[in-house]
């Protein structure tokens, strides 16, 4: 299938042009969150990285296994190898069960998904569904002599695998550089190196989510999970792997190590990462306190906010930045992402009031191609948005009627911002734009109008005042055109 998409191979750093092993069929993997709070804006990014990712690669005729996990046991409250589960944690803080914890996180996550209209994907493992795997991934490992046993838990040889591969090509890191920078950190002393990784940790008498193995009673690593549930769903070579860019090193670097000393080869061929979502150039986390749930994003309910946002607002937001930039949260840029998205909206819902001339004087296929070029150049959304907003200026000029457009021109503008502003981009229309999606005000609305109309033409120019004043109350702006009166809510 030929497609013309260009992707940021992270793994090579340079644009690649994107050809799956087994077109159509793509396999597309991206880690998911770590269900121990609700999610927060930075969850958002990778969410909508890779729903887009998910759409266009569909709307491209690929048959794309989206698989997406849910980590719900192993990820330690230092990232590392040693402290305490964050999900047991926040357990034994609530004095709930672990999956319990999980169980209402991952609801209110998937709410949260389904608030941003990001696709379901089409397997969403948990990492504690997949313990029997993980320990069959270290007894391979263990065989091939890239790990060994200590006291119960088992560790990633990282010096014994660089003698063979190269560990830290994905960050551009160096074994030298790891020895000389890591130290060793008291607990540590059973790991050879400081650099060395958890597979298999023995649980410690506290420790609540444990399962037997024949090393010890205990958990896997955290960065086992993906490298075993990726294999299971897609096998031991699939297309492309997502993740935010904070997972580059150690996560995803470890997952290239454990599933090359399993398999003897790469497993993928396409590294992505979206770049983070900070607040005052810093990146946003839990961690480090600075995040806003979603939920507090979408009532306004944060000290930081200064409105609630919808949850298109805030998809557009992210839209308007590219992927791998940067990008950094501020009222402002929310306020300003809110009116660019009601334009847009906006101006999509106007298509519906043009009529047809005979013959065209805009070029929409013109228009289509700079749109596809933006996304078949690794997924230039900002590009992409400006062509759209170029298209808002040809709607108006018809609709104002200094240019004009035939029947299939107009089904092709239809179409162009049905694919690329819903299907593809992800967008939903706006509540405030007159789409039919609110039947009763719309009647309203036009009955007004016509009592209006009515009064101007018996010359009852009080009446006429009145009804133009009542809308401007109610927020509703009008203009009278060639065409008749247009309507829109204000923003």
């Amino acid at each position: 299938m030929e497609s013309n998409l260009i992707l940021y191979n992270t793994l090579s750093r340079k644009k690649e042009e994107f050809k799956p092993l087994n077109p159509p069929f793509v396999g597309l993997y991206v880690c998911g969150p770590t269900v121990y709070g609700d999610a927060h804006l930075g969850h958002a990014r990778p969410a909508i990285t890779f729903d887009l990712l998910f759409r266009y690669l569909k709307y491209l005729g690929y048959k794309v296994r989206f698989v997406r996990n849910i980590t719900d046991v192993g990820h330690l409250v230092n990232d590392a190898d040693e402290g305490e589960d964050k999900i047991a944690k926040k357990a034994r803080l609530e004095e709930l069960e672990p999956m319990e914890i999980v169980q209402y996180f991952t609801d209110r996550y998937h709410k949260n998904m389904d608030d941003l209209n990001t696709l379901k994907p089409s397997i969403e493992p948990r990492a504690s569904g997949h313990i029997i795997e993980q320990q069959a991934l270290v007894e391979k490992i263990l065989e091939n002599g890239f790990a060994y046993e200590s006291d119960g838990s088992v560790y990633f040889d990282v010096e014994a695998y660089n003698k063979e591969f190269h560990y830290g090509k994905l960050s551009g890191r160096n074994i030298e550089d790891l020895q000389a920078n890591t130290r060793t950190l008291d607990g540590q002393s059973e790991k050879r190196k400081p650099f060395d990784f958890a597979l298999w940790k023995k649980a410690s008498a506290e420790h609540i989510m444990r399962w037997p193995s024949r090393w010890s009673d205990g958990f896997p690593g955290w960065h086992l999970e993906c490298s075993c549930m990726s294999q299971k769903y897609l096998g031991d070579r699939f297309d492309i792997h997502g993740g935010g860019l904070d997972l580059q090193f150690p996560h995803h670097e470890c997952e290239i190590a454990q599933s090359t000393a399993a398999y003897g080869h790469d497993p993928v061929s396409y590294w992505m990462h979206n770049n983070m979502v900070t607040i005052n150039g810093q990146k946003m986390g839990k961690s480090l306190g600075n995040f806003i749930t979603l939920d507090q994003l979408f009532s306004g309910d944060n000290d930081v906010l200064e409105q609630a946002y919808s949850p298109m607002t805030v998809r557009f937001f992210m839209l308007q930045a590219h992927y791998r930039s940067p990008l950094d949260f501020s009222n402002e840029a929310l306020k300003a992402a809110e009116k660019g998205y009601k334009r847009l909206m906006n101006a999509v819902d106007s298509i519906k009031k043009i009529t047809a001339s005979d013959k065209s004087s805009v070029d929409v296929n013109a228009l289509k191609e700079k749109c596809f070029a933006a996304l078949n150049d690794d997924m230039n959304t900002p590009i992409l948005i400006s062509h759209l907003f170029e298209g808002v200026k040809i709607i108006n000029t018809i609709i104002s009627g200094k240019e004009s457009i035939d029947k299939e021109g107009l089904e092709e503008l239809t179409k162009l911002y049905n694919d690329f502003a819903f299907d593809i981009l992800g967008l939903l229309p706006s509540e405030e734009s007159n789409s039919g999606n609110n039947e009763t005000l719309e009647k309203l609305v036009e009955t007004l109008i016509e009592i209006r109309k009515t009064a101007k033409a018996n010359k009852d120019w009080a009446t006429a005042d009145a009804v133009r004043d009542k809308f401007k109350e109610a927020g509703i702006e009008i203009k009278d055109t060639a065409e008749g009166v247009e309507w829109k809510l204000a923003n």
